[in-house]
């Protein structure tokens, strides 16, 4: 496991509380955390609240308080690379913003079936297995990660269905 990056979304998490946003933890590192194995973990994903449109608004109005985000992403000195994939990157750290209230729409997972966690003052959600499955299942299908990540997610979705 990658314990640099989850402390740096530890980080990011702390600030986002102190403006009430309660970030969901996505992606290899919060699948690590939850399965306790190494997934390589190459960024960092994060989710916050955001239009359920997902990509069919215009990238900066699709996820809300995002001045606020952009202040305090600069104020840990990263810097926006990407706009339209909220990605900001820092020493070679990319952490990309995704909006949570995609989830119900894009892979059937309940927002109010979502578990808070706490570690370090940070509050914070995490996907269960079967839920990281769930969205593991809808991106396998998806034609982008289906040419870039598929692999990866193949990977994923065997381990989480042998454990479930």
């Amino acid at each position: 496991m990658d314990d640099h990056k989850f402390q740096e979304f530890l980080k990011i998490a702390k600030k986002l509380n102190k403006v009430q946003i309660t970030p969901l933890l996505m992606g290899s590192v919060g699948l690590e955390i939850v399965t306790d194995s190494s997934w390589d973990a190459q960024d960092l994903d994060i989710h916050v609240p955001g239009d359920e449109r997902g990509w069919e608004v215009p990238a900066e109005k699709a996820i809300f308080d995002w001045d606020r985000i952009v202040g305090i992403m600069n104020s840990l000195e990263y810097r926006l690379v990407d706009l339209h994939e909220h990605e900001f990157l820092k020493n070679g750290l990319s952490v990309e913003f995704g909006i949570i209230d995609t989830l119900p729409s894009f892979a059937g997972v309940s927002l109010e079936d979502l578990e808070i966690h706490q570690e370090e003052d940070a509050k914070f959600y995490l996907l269960t297995p079967k839920q990281y499955l769930r969205v593991y299942e809808a991106s396998y299908k998806d034609s982008y990660r289906a040419e870039n990540n598929n692999h990866k997610d193949f990977r994923k979705i065997k381990y989480l269905k042998a454990k479930s």
